[in-house]
């Protein structure tokens, strides 16, 4: 994938280490970078007279203020680095953020979440959401404190012979080509032709090493360990800069009731995650 266009979802009232970092990322790659300046408005109180409180108002009136004020700062810091790029804002009501952000992601080629936005957890599950499942666009989140490299040294490949794992491969080959070494990581891996194949990993080791990828495969044993836990060991012992893994196997209200790989990695990975639904 051919990355042109980059949609970085950036946290209205504290941005400046996101938008700093996407821009060097747009500029390594020669990219447009779309800026998109999110606040979740207040919630709303209503009396039982259905008036709203004047203290709501001047709490919705000083968010309007202050997200001006950064979108300013972040247009007069774009226009200062020669990037080709846009700058938007949105203060909406949280059951809309989604759709806002899903809207923007279908005319991107990645969407990008920094550490700022992803400290937000109301507005990382709702990039993550838009992004996923209402448009067919990957999602780059790095919760870190390094800014994400236009090229990687160790890619790590979480390999499940999923139809999301393959597409999340497929849209990240770019950083696959470019990287030093791709780990193909399978977890307790089944040898059974309807699961992982009679040779696990080997199917899509093959596939990337005639893209010019210099791929090895790890079947590595969990012993006990979640899944989530074993990836993020390995993602340690091979030095990954990154890993690319499917997103939300299972439904995403299974996930937020009874936890999931996806989730676990998103909440607590110390590495940049590339995500695929």
């Amino acid at each position: 994938m051919s990355i042109k266009t980059v949609l970085s979802v950036l946290s209205g009232l504290q941005c400046e280490q996101d938008l700093k970092q996407a821009a060097e990322f747009c500029q390594s790659r020669e990219a447009h970078l779309t800026a998109l300046l999110m606040a979740i408005s207040p919630s709303s109180y209503i009396s039982e007279y259905e008036v709203y409180s004047d203290s709501w108002f001047e709490e919705q009136r000083k968010f309007a203020d202050d997200l001006e004020k950064s979108t300013a700062a972040a247009r007069a810091y774009l226009a200062g680095t020669g990037l080709s790029h846009d700058v938007s804002n949105a203060m909406l009501e949280i059951a809309w953020v989604e759709d806002e952000i899903a809207e923007r992601a279908l005319y991107s080629d990645l969407v990008l979440i920094g550490r700022q936005a992803a400290l937000d957890g109301d507005l990382r599950q709702r990039a993550l959401g838009g992004g996923l499942f209402h448009s067919p666009t990957p999602i780059l989140i790095n919760r870190t404190q390094k800014p994400v490299a236009s090229t990687f040294g160790t890619v790590l490949i979480a390999w499940d012979s999923s139809d999301a794992a393959s597409r999340a491969v497929r849209e990240a080959l770019d950083f696959l080509k470019a990287a030093a070494k791709v780990s193909i990581t399978l977890v307790d891996p089944l040898a059974a032709p309807s699961v992982n194949g009679e040779e696990p990993g080997a199917d899509i080791a093959r596939f990337l090493a005639r893209h010019g990828v210099n791929v090895e495969v790890d079947r590595i044993a969990s012993s006990g360990r979640r899944i989530d836990e074993t990836l993020l060991q390995h993602a340690l012992d091979v030095n990954a800069d990154l890993v690319v893994m499917g997103a939300y196997k299972h439904s995403r209200l299974q996930e937020r009731l009874f936890g999931g790989v996806t989730r676990s990695m998103i909440e607590t990975a110390d590495v940049p995650l590339f995500l695929s639904h």
